[in-house]
């Protein structure tokens, strides 16, 4: 397969302009879409590349589409509707989906875009908005050894490691996994913390001892709450209701497959109703409000 090196890319929104601007830097040629013209408009004052007023216009000789969406239905719309992507892609071009989405739409996309001559690869990423940035995005990949082979140097140029999941939706499932764990981890530090504060224990004592008593090396607690939580700063760059999606997804995923899932959906309720009562678009790490208004105790 011939090397990428022309990419439309879709959605230029908070992660997706610093990983845009990663690829003009990386040397690709950027041509970029996103449903707020003045957004893709700013993009190219800011960053190059060029904007296309069209999907179509956007697609037309590209090696490679990468979308950055909230979800499948999106993905699906952008690339197959009237005057989508897809239209006007080239046989052998590949979609990059590096958007988080229902891995079970995922395969459906890519079955119908297979169906034109054309490719997909599931390319989820692990890492917030300062990640972005720093093109120090972990990244998931789906799809078939060669695709992925091929679109490997793209996703290096956003990310520092690149991790083959298997075939087409594959690293769609793995993200949504492994945010429902983190997920988990998160509440479950959350919660033993806030009910050590009421008995009358330090914290950041408890934060401390955890790690090597029970938990090992503890993403949620050395990321999140340690830095994050206890001082109070909440800014990960990641939206409370970004992870309650993950989760959902996750509990989704299990349904599908027939798969007993009762944690999850029990999480999964936890998180949404946090998003009900602390707000959608606050940081992830504040749904520790949820915990400290049930117990009476800040942390």
């Amino acid at each position: 397969m011939a090397a990428i090196r022309k990419i439309g890319f879709v959605g230029v929104g908070n992660m997706g302009n610093p990983m845009a601007a990663n690829l003009l830097k990386g040397g690709f040629e950027v041509t970029v879409f996103d449903a707020r013209p003045e957004t893709a408009a700013a993009f190219v004052a800011q960053h190059g590349g060029r904007a296309a007023a069209s999907l179509a216009e956007l697609a037309r000789g590209a090696d490679a589409v990468i979308t950055m969406l909230p979800n499948d239905k999106i993905v699906r719309a952008v690339m197959l509707d009237g005057g989508g992507a897809a239209s006007a892609m080239a046989r052998g071009a590949v979609l990059i989906d590096m958007g988080t989405c229902d891995p079970t739409g995922t395969q459906r996309t890519a079955a119908a875009l297979e169906k034109l001559g054309l490719h997909m690869v599931d390319a989820p990423v692990m890492g917030g908005v300062v990640f972005a940035k720093d093109a120090t995005l972990d990244i998931m990949a789906g799809g078939s050894a060669e695709l992925v082979a091929r679109c490997t140097p793209v996703l290096k140029a956003m990310g520092r490691s690149v991790m083959a999941c298997g075939p087409v939706g594959a690293a769609h499932a793995m993200k949504a996994l492994a945010n429902y764990v983190n997920a988990c981890a998160l509440i479950n530090a959350i919660e033993a913390l806030t009910i050590g504060k009421k008995f009358g224990l330090d914290p950041k004592m408890m934060a401390d001892a955890l790690v090597p008593m029970c938990a090992g090396r503890n993403h949620p607690i050395e990321k999140k709450v340690i830095p994050q939580i206890l001082t109070h700063k909440y800014a990960t760059g990641m939206a409370l209701a970004f992870i309650a999606k993950d989760v959902k997804i996750a509990v989704d995923t299990a349904h599908a497959l027939g798969a007993a899932v009762p944690l999850g959906e029990k999480v999964s309720e936890l998180w949404n109703d946090a998003v009900d009562k602390i707000g959608a678009t606050v940081d992830q790490t504040e749904i520790v409000r949820y915990w400290e208004e049930a117990t009476g105790v800040r942390l």
